[in-house]
Formats: structure tokens, C-alpha cells, sequence
């Protein structure tokens, strides 16, 4: 249910309520408001989130907002959202507070309910960032296989800024793992995605990764 579509049925409830009578009107018409509130909560902490990579300034907000919406979704039932929620609060700790340990269980129920619904937008942004957590403690073999995944997902979907990422991130790991020349091959098909997909940040941050081999 799309947002338009929350407030559409909050305000037939009303009339259900007023005009007819019905007794569990209200009630429909609250949790399509939670609904709503849940998705505005979302979008406000992926807002939160954008300015605090632009600036680097911690904003609790966003962790407040985003903890909102996982609750209001796992009260409403709506596993989808909070799927979605529950990857950003892990990427919270794990980006904006260099947590990894508190980003590790948001991070895992939020793949795990993104399985279960076939969320496969929400399956490449998890799977990505646990193969950080991968990276980050030497298990590099692991995350790779988080970060094949992530691919092939953002494949599968055309999501091709997403692609871009996903290559840099795989270059960046091959690097680590002596693999040079299959790294270098990953940038250049980055670099090539991302300019096409009008990426510009994506780009900088291969170019920038290039400079330092």
C-alpha cells in the first residue's frame, strides 16, 4: 500500500465510522495512519542518513526515526518494511557509529525477512553490508560471497547504480585479497556502470579508490 493509498483509506474509515456506523472503521483507519507514519518515519531516517555522508555529523535522529518505523511495521505485521527499517538501524551502528557488533542483529533479521517476503532490494543492501562486517574481521572469503550476492541481486533487479557499488566493493576486496588484475577489471566495469547510470558519487569514490593503488 503505497502512502496515497494509506491516507485514502484513513479517510474512507472516517466516513465508514461517521456516516455508517461501522464499529472497527476506526481501527482500520488508525493502523493505515501507523502505516503511514511508519513509511514517513523511513523516509525521514534514509534522509538522516544522506546528509550525515555529506557532512560526517551524527545526528541521533536518525537512529530515533528509524527505530519508529521497525516498530510500528512489526506491530502493523509488515515484514517488508521492516526489512527495510531493520537494515538501516544496522547500518546506523555500523557506518555512522563503527559498531559492528550492535549492526550484526538488525543486519541478520533484516535479510532474514527480506527472504521470507522476496525483498530483493532490501536482500543486495544487507547481504553488502554484512560482507563488511565480513571484511572488517578478516573473513574475507566470506565476504565475498556476501558481496557475489549483492551483485548478482542488483543484476537480477537493473538496479544499476547499485551495481556500480556492488563492483567497487568487490574490487576493493579483491585487492585486499592479492587478486590485482581481477580487481582492476572490477573498477574499470564500475567506473563504466556508474557513469552511465549517472552515479557521480559512486564515481568519485572509484576514482578515489584507483588513486591509491
Amino acid at each position: 500500500m503505497t502512502e496515497d493509498d494509506r491516507l485514502a483509506e484513513a479517510k474512507a474509515q472516517y466516513e465508514r465510522a461517521v456516516f455508517g456506523g461501522y464499529e472497527d472503521a476506526v481501527g482500520i483507519g488508525e493502523r493505515a495512519l501507523d502505516g503511514l507514519e511508519a513509511d514517513l518515519a523511513l523516509a525521514r531516517g534514509r534522509l538522516l542518513h544522506a546528509k550525515w555522508l555529506a557532512e560526517r555529523e551524527d545526528e541521533p535522529r536518525e537512529l530515533t526515526e528509524l527505530e519508529r518505523a521497525a516498530h510500528l511495521y512489526r506491530e502493523l505485521g509488515d515484514e517488508r518494511g521492516e526489512a527495510e527499517a531493520l537494515f538501516w538501524i544496522g547500518t546506523y551502528h555500523q557506518v555512522c557509529r563503527r559498531d559492528n557488533e550492535s549492526a550484526l542483529p538488525p543486519l541478520r533479521r533484516s535479510y532474514e525477512l527480506a527472504v521470507k517476503v522476496g525483498d530483493r532490494l532490501t536482500q543486495s543492501y544487507t547481504v553488502r553490508h554484512l560482507g563488511f562486517v565480513d571484511q572488517l574481521t578478516g573473513r574475507l572469503d566470506e565476504a565475498r560471497a556476501w558481496f557475489d550476492e549483492s551483485l548478482r541481486l542488483r543484476r537480477e533487479l537493473d538496479f544499476r547504480p547499485g551495481v556500480a557499488a556492488a563492483l567497487l566493493a568487490l574490487a576493493q576486496l579483491d585487492l585486499e585479497r592479492g587478486e590485482r588484475e581481477l580487481a582492476l577489471q572490477e573498477f574499470d566495469e564500475a567506473a563504466e556502470v556508474a557513469g552511465d547510470s549517472g552515479a557521480h558519487r559512486i564515481s568519485s569514490y572509484i576514482e578515489e579508490a584507483r588513486s591509491e593503488i
